[in-house]
């Protein structure tokens, strides 16, 4: 179903990472650590700066793959896990791109399903890596009729 984008990368798409997002993210994730939102602190920090939470990767943007078509609804968040390399700083632009890792089957109680892999990268300015992102999204059998397939 969607082997054919194994390989295929989206373009790097520039983020800010925004002080008030920061905030209404470590905020709505009931983490209001004053590494996040108290300026001082994080002046004070071992990074100069505040940081952004862990998990803030996933509302930033990473361009689109030509051609690549999921649903808005009824796909499963399957997996995710992050590896940095530093944290991200508030304040700084950060380029993302995905990639999509692989695609495969299994045939699941109410019919075949689909994992697709896709892995995130996040670079500074200077080309330099500072985290990933790795996710499956599951594609029910429900999802893959809507699709024709």
């Amino acid at each position: 179903m969607f082997r054919e984008y194994i390989g295929l990368t989206s373009s790097k798409t520039r983020n800010v990472i925004e002080r008030e997002l920061v905030r209404r993210f470590a905020e709505s994730i009931g983490d209001a650590h004053p590494i996040y939102i108290d300026e001082e602190f994080g002046r004070q920090s071992r990074f100069g700066a505040n940081i952004a939470p862990p998990t803030f990767p996933r509302v930033l943007r990473s361009g689109s793959i030509e051609g690549l078509k999921l649903p808005l609804k009824g796909l499963i968040h399957g997996e995710q896990i992050y590896h940095y390399k530093r944290p991200l700083l508030v304040g700084e632009e950060v380029f993302c791109y995905s990639k999509i890792e692989d695609y495969y089957e299994k045939e699941g109680s109410t019919g075949k399903m689909g994992f697709l892999k896709m892995k995130r990268y996040g670079e500074d300015s200077h080309g330099q890596l500072i985290f990933t992102e790795e996710s499956i999204t599951i594609i029910t059998e429900t999802v893959r009729r809507s699709l024709n397939v």
